[in-house]
């Protein structure tokens, strides 16, 4: 997890954080994020808790991945080398944080929380404040943030949608006394709004262009409504932070460097766009080549896939166009039955069931999926039921589910896991090469996941070689 150099410790940085969900954080830290970036500033995003979607605006804002600070996730010691890693070299780091400030997994106190987030990177907190139905209330709200705990610092109020002139001076006012500086104050503006249904934002990926614009607006609001000098002042008055740089290239041993690198085929696209960035960067670093290919327009896997990874994202949405590309839904079903390692995540799960909302998918379990009105979501703990490509039986760790479906069975013969929940339920499929399962796993958490998969990749590629020898002998 470590290296001895850290370009990241005096990194100007700023938390983002807000009272409640809905408050405008996702609005501020893009529209930060892009107006520093087109000042000429190297800004590395970042996002509170497991969220995908928000990350894509981010990346979309800074020109460079969006990553996750999670704590339940990945343990607390890992937020600061992972914030390393990713802001290395970068002039500003802009924290989005996550539901309110205090917010986080359910019944363990700060644990996730924005608060907790900011005290482990030791950053200053701007408090983004929804003020469309209050005035002189709003000194009363900061102050008790602002007090509640002693540990986090509160370095200025952003107040989102304001009313008009007027409702800004009353707020302004009220906020004199409160020990806290208003950076800046932000008109109500249905323009720069971003769609939403039934899992939140709409992805950068289904909407490039309409998101291009969008994330530009944020900036242009940003910079019209908020004092950029005095938060980039803020941000680098953060105090030096002493940490090392996460390396994804500790953790396992690499598949090494005889013969070629397994390549390991990541599925992307609109279809599938949840993604860690490190899973990329773990995979390379074990030594595969992670070739990205889109199930929705490529008929073929790449080229010489040794081992295939699906993540999550909304094939709910995109069923028909899914099923339709019937060529590569049979190469998948060709790869499985190869005993290739295939890792499946939600979204992925779907994609290999028999049919998702009556329409065909891949049949590599023997399960059908279909939309649903529940929602199931929330943070879990976990242990592996089945050896797999991922894991050893017994191994524990902690996870996320985020879905509206529901797949029939819920768990194969040999399930993926047994979930830590009060009906201690198993879930997932864990057959021949393939684990598949509703559980977004960080795989940053536990390297060994990655070097695993890679290991049990290059070993494929090693078989397949020596059945083709056999067959040319034999030929001979």
């Amino acid at each position: 997890m470590n290296s001895v150099v850290n370009s990241a410790a005096n990194i100007p940085r700023l938390v983002i954080a807000a009272p409640s969900s809905g408050s405008g954080k996702t609005t501020v830290a893009t529209g930060l994020m892009a107006a520093f970036s087109e000042a000429g500033l190297a800004v590395s995003p970042h996002k509170v808790g497991p969220d995908y979607i928000d990350p894509g605006y981010h990346a979309l804002a800074c020109g460079r991945p969006g990553r996750n600070l999670d704590a339940y996730m990945c343990g607390t010691d890992q937020i600061a080398p992972l914030f390393a890693h990713g802001a290395a070299g970068c002039d500003l780091a802009v924290v989005e944080g996550v539901m309110g400030m205090f917010d986080g997994a359910s019944g363990q106190g700060e644990l996730a929380t924005t608060a907790q987030v900011a005290k482990l990177l030791r950053a200053p907190v701007v408090l983004v404040v929804d003020a469309s139905s209050q005035s002189r209330s709003v000194a009363a709200l900061v102050h008790g943030f602002a007090s509640w705990d002693p540990e986090v610092r509160i370095g200025g109020v952003i107040l989102n949608k304001v009313g008009s002139a007027r409702h800004e001076e009353l707020l302004r006012s009220a906020l004199d006394e409160s020990g806290v500086p208003v950076l800046g104050a932000l008109r109500r503006a249905e323009r720069v709004a971003t769609p939403s249904r039934h899992l939140g934002l709409v992805p950068v990926a289904e909407r490039r262009a309409e998101a291009v614009d969008s994330v530009g607006s944020l900036a242009a609001q940003v910079r019209a409504g908020c004092d950029l000098d005095a938060l980039l002042a803020l941000a680098r008055g953060a105090p030096r932070l002493d940490t090392v740089l996460w390396d994804p290239a500790v953790g396992g041993a690499s598949v090494g460097p005889a013969g070629p690198r397994p390549v390991v085929a990541v599925a992307s696209g609109p279809a599938f766009t949840f993604a860690y960035a490190e899973h990329a960067e773990l995979l390379a670093a074990a030594g595969a080549e992670v070739v990205p290919f889109d199930p929705l327009r490529d008929e073929e896997l790449p080229e010489g896939t040794a081992g295939l990874v699906i993540g999550g994202g909304f094939p709910e949405v995109y069923a028909p166009e899914l099923s339709a590309n019937e060529p590569l839904r049979k190469a998948v079903a060709e790869l499985a039955r190869s005993g290739a390692p295939i890792a499946a995540e939600c979204a992925g799960l779907l994609y290999l069931t028999r049919s998702l909302d009556g329409k065909p998918m891949c049949g590599v379990l023997d399960a059908e999926a279909r939309m649903s009105e529940r929602l199931t979501l929330g943070y879990r703990e976990a242990v592996a039921v089945s050896d797999s490509v991922l894991a050893a039986n017994g191994t524990r760790l902690r996870g996320h589910e985020f879905h509206r479906t529901v797949i029939d069975p819920g768990a194969g013969p040999s399930p993926a896991w047994g979930m830590h929940t009060p009906e201690r339920r198993v879930e997932g499929f864990v057959q021949g090469g393939v684990h598949a399962s509703y559980l977004h796993t960080h795989w940053a958490a536990s390297p060994g996941i990655a070097h695993r998969f890679a290991q049990r990749c290059a070993e494929r590629d090693a078989e397949k070689g020596a059945e083709g020898c056999a067959e040319r002998d034999a030929r001979v």
